[in-house]
Parts: C-alpha cells; sequence; structure tokens
C-alpha cells in the first residue's frame, strides 16, 4: 500500500497535469460518469470549523477515492493551519485500500485553485486582465498562482484584499518574490468596480461582495461557500448575472451563492449551467463581452479523484520525493 506524507505529495504536483485532468473530470461529471453521492458535512459552531467529505468513482476506473477535508478558522491565531485533510484511494474491485495521502488540505487548496483558474480563464471576456482576489488566506494565494500558470497569454495584475490589511500584505510579499504583480487594495468596492474579475476565496457567512459594486462584463469566481451557511455574494448580485455556472447542478442547488439565491426565489435552478457542459460546447459559457458571469465552484469529488490518481501515478513512476528523502529533511 502507498502511503504518502505532505511533503512528498507536494512534490507530485503538476498545474498543467492537474488543469487537464480537472477539465476531463468535469467533463466526465456533466456527462453522468461519475458516481458523486451528496456531501457529508460537520459544523462544529463552537469553535469555528467544518468537516466536509466527499467521495466518488468515475465509470471504469479500477479505483475510488473517499476525502475527508477540515476547515477550522480560528486556527491561525495559535499558530495552526485552518485546514487538514486526508485522502483515500480504493480498489473498485476488491474495496482494498491501495493509498493513503496525507495531504494535509494541500490536494484540495490545489484542485480548487485550478478549478477556479480554468473557470475564469473559460468565461472572462477577451482582455480581461486585473484581478481582485478576496480574502488572504492559502486559497487567496494558490489562486493568484492558478490564474497567472493558467492564463499564460494574459498578463494579470492582482489586487489582494482582506478585512487584516496586514495579512493582505504578506500575501503581497510572498507572492512579489515569485514575480507576480500583486498589490494590497483597502478599498473592496472600487477594486470590484476596476477590476475585470473578482476572486472570491473566504469561509464567510454573511455577502461581501455587494450587487451595485459589479460592473457589466466582470467576470466572479466564487470558491469559498463549500459548505451550508457559507455566503459571499450579495443574492442580488447572483440574481442579476447573465450566466451562471456551476461545478455540479444538485450540489450547487444545496450549498454555496447560487443555492442561497434559489431558495431565495430570485434565481430558477433551471438557469444553471455545468462548467463541463460549457468546456464541451454543449451549452454557452459568455456569449457577449459586457456579461457579467458567476462561476460558482463548492468543489466536487471528481477533483478529488483526479489529484489522487495523478499523485499515485507520479508516484509509481518515480517521480518527487522518496520516502527516505523526507526523513532525512
Amino acid at each position: 500500500m502507498i502511503n504518502l506524507a505532505r511533503q512528498q505529495i507536494e512534490a507530485l504536483m503538476d498545474y498543467d497535469q492537474a488543469a487537464r485532468l480537472i477539465e476531463d473530470a468535469y467533463r466526465a461529471t456533466s456527462l453522468g460518469k461519475v458516481n458523486l453521492p451528496p456531501v457529508g458535512h460537520i459544523v462544529f459552531p463552537d469553535h469555528d470549523g467544518d468537516c466536509h467529505i466527499k467521495y466518488g468513482h468515475v465509470e471504469g476506473d479500477p479505483v475510488f477515492v473517499i476525502k475527508v477535508a477540515t476547515g477550522f478558522y480560528g486556527n491561525a491565531a495559535n499558530g495552526l493551519p485552518s485546514g487538514n485533510g486526508i485522502s483515500l484511494v480504493l480498489c473498485a474491485q476488491t474495496g482494498a485500500v491501495t493509498a493513503v495521502l496525507h495531504d494535509e488540505m494541500c490536494m484540495t487548496d490545489f484542485r480548487t485553485a485550478i478549478g477556479g483558474a480554468i473557470a475564469t480563464r473559460l468565461l472572462c471576456r477577451t482582455g480581461a486582465e486585473r484581478i481582485t482576489v478576496v480574502g488572504t488566506g492559502v486559497q487567496a494565494r494558490r489562486q493568484i498562482e492558478a490564474h497567472a500558470r493558467l492564463m499564460p497569454d494574459r498578463q494579470p495584475e492582482f489586487q489582494v484584499w482582506g478585512r487584516s490589511a496586514e495579512r493582505a500584505a504578506l500575501v503581497v510579499d510572498e507572492l512579489s518574490d515569485l514575480g507576480l504583480s500583486v498589490v494590497v487594495t483597502e478599498d473592496l468596492e472600487e477594486a470590484c468596480r476596476s477590476s475585470d474579475i473578482v476572486v472570491t476565496t473566504t469561509a464567510s457567512t454573511t455577502p461581501i461582495i455587494q450587487h451595485d459594486w459589479i460592473l457589466p462584463g466582470t467576470h466572479i469566481t466564487a470558491v469559498g461557500a463549500d459548505a451550508p451557511g457559507k455566503q459571499e455574494l450579495d443574492t442580488r448580485l447572483v440574481a442579476k448575472a447573465d450566466r451562471l455556472i456551476v461545478d455540479l447542478r444538485s450540489q450547487c442547488r444545496d450549498h454555496g451563492e447560487v443555492a442561497t439565491a434559489v431558495r431565495a426565489g430570485v434565481v430558477d435552478a433551471d438557469q444553471l449551467v455545468e462548467l463541463g457542459d460549457v468546456l464541451d460546447r454543449r451549452k454557452p459559457g459568455r456569449t457577449e463581452d459586457d456579461q457579467i458571469t458567476i462561476a460558482d465552484l463548492t468543489g466536487i469529488a471528481a477533483q478529488d479523484i483526479a489529484m489522487a490518481q495523478m499523485v499515485v501515478a507520479a508516484f509509481e513512476d518515480g517521480l518527487g520525493i522518496m520516502p527516505e528523502d523526507v526523513l532525512k529533511s
């Protein structure tokens, strides 16, 4: 049985390969080729935490994957990471565990960022380069990295907003060292009004982005509302969007930005278009430059399956860091 630690897993993750596999995962999902049971959620209100369990099987695959991921959002005050998790890879013929991936959330962070960048490059208007990223955590950093990596034909300019200007400055310092154009913004409304693209990455339970801040032609990729009760976008903003793209219709009717709007009666669930259908050109994404488009990405197990299989395959091919190297470090 394969047993990998975070350091090994990170050495086996590749942006370009992961993007191809995750696009394929979205396509397979929209074609009905992935068995995706409902997400399991546990909320820990006394500790500002949550846990979700995502699992599934792609038709014909020799393995299936179960992922457990947690978010405890007060951990930073105690010097601890807010996210943690593990993935199990099991044989689809015998049920035997074939791999244990102690990724500590790094695979989820990676695949979420790649999914966001895939949605953005597919749905933003031609020439869109000014990007506001809302949030200062790991996912904000990963979204900036993924957008820069997966949109090489553009020269994106990033501005980061967070409730803590100090933490936003840390994000800028870290990513500027990688040669990326990143600045702090303290005025979120003005940042949204002046941006071509807005990416939201927080665990907020109250709307951060108001409906009148978003101008025609803007694209929004929202990845923070991955559990019931979370919301980053004003419901009126979701209602006025010209195109609503989701990763999985059934899941986004349960939680996420769209779910809140559907329950409020301001969005018809029939409006929702899956990202895989847009990738395969079965349904349109953006059709006009002045449209407001929103990608509501709650994260699907098909992405986790793709990541786990990529990591295991790379390890079996002898790539990355071997166990003895981790022990020596």
